[in-house]
């Protein structure tokens, strides 16, 4: 019965970035979905500079939402054959747990019953063995800022070994703006001195809004005309706070509710109401009336559509 109903709704263009196939997408985010917004480009350009100049620590931060582990990601997608990545996705460790997980990102045997002293000189040895080969380990921390204060003190211990140009181990991390309050504290005045390059993510602005939209429908397949509206454009900038993540949900809500009345383009009141049932995003006085339009609207899409696509494979 689904999918007889799904024949009787009205298809318009908008159908045509709405194909099972889109789930491939989600195999590969960190390459085919990504937007070189200038942000994030010069993000990565001053992550590379810091990289070669040899520093300890590095720091990026920005909201949540704004694409740092999307960053960490083409980072770490773009090291050269030279370096070697030590990816730390779990920040909730003690330092015992951090240089286990560090001396096996590094190609060594290691738990945590093994003698804490012992296993620190085996690192040294890995870090120094590497060093003569011309590799550069790399750590990548993501959520730094819930990562506590005595594992990042055993992380800047961890640096301490140098040559006369660089260090053996590089640290880059990734985090809220939490992370900045955290390393503010006088007990981190060490790993603080520590960060010799910092950037920050910000928000996109309208323009960004409306290129990032139109990347994400092209990425999808879409070549067709343009899907948003410009005042469509205008409230997902006023109800994003041009927060990427919050742009895909508001995004995809508004494409579900026009495909579902069979529209040719995305309107202002289609992004309105679907900010209005979304959590975190800034809703206008006329959309907060609205939040049963898009409840009810795709509760009757679903049962047309649920044999079409599974929700968020467009905007994850």
């Amino acid at each position: 019965m689904a999918a007889a109903m799904a024949r009787e709704l009205p298809r318009s263009d908008v159908s045509r970035i709405l194909p099972p196939a889109r789930g491939a997408l989600l195999a590969d985010p960190g390459h085919r979905l990504f937007f070189c917004h200038s942000g994030h480009r010069e993000a990565l350009n001053t992550l590379r500079i810091a990289l070669d100049s040899g520093e300890g620590f590095i720091r990026v931060s920005g909201e949540v939402g704004t694409g740092k582990t999307m960053l960490c990601r083409m980072l770490l997608s773009e090291l050269r054959e030279d370096e070697r990545a030590v990816y730390i996705p779990n920040p909730h460790l003690m330092p015992s747990m951090l240089r286990v997980a560090v001396a096996r990102e590094l190609g060594l045997e290691a738990d945590s019953r093994l003698d804490q002293n012992l296993l620190l000189g085996r690192i040294q040895d890995r870090l120094i063995e590497l060093g003569h080969q011309g590799v550069r380990p790399i750590v990548c921390l993501d959520e730094a800022q819930a990562m506590p204060d005595e594992t990042l003190e055993a992380l800047r211990l961890l640096t301490n070994l140098e040559t006369e140009k660089r260090k053996l181990l590089q640290v880059v991390m990734f985090g809220q703006p939490e992370l900045e309050e955290k390393l503010a504290k006088p007990s981190l005045r060490q790993v603080r001195q520590r960060i010799a390059w910092s950037c920050r993510l910000e928000p996109y602005d309208r323009d960004d809004i409306a290129a990032y939209i139109d990347h994400r429908l092209a990425v999808a397949g879409y070549d067709g005309h343009r899907l948003f509206r410009d005042g469509a454009i205008d409230a997902l900038q006023r109800s994003s706070g041009g927060i990427p993540r919050l742009i895909n949900i508001i995004a995809h809500k508004a494409l579900m509710l026009t495909y579902g009345r069979g529209g040719d383009t995305v309107r202002k009141a289609d992004v309105e109401a679907a900010a209005a049932d979304t959590d975190g995003a800034l809703q206008s006085t006329t959309a907060r009336g609205r939040t049963w339009l898009i409840a009810a609207g795709l509760a009757a899409l679903a049962i047309g559509v649920l044999a079409l696509l599974r929700p968020g494979a467009l905007w994850p």
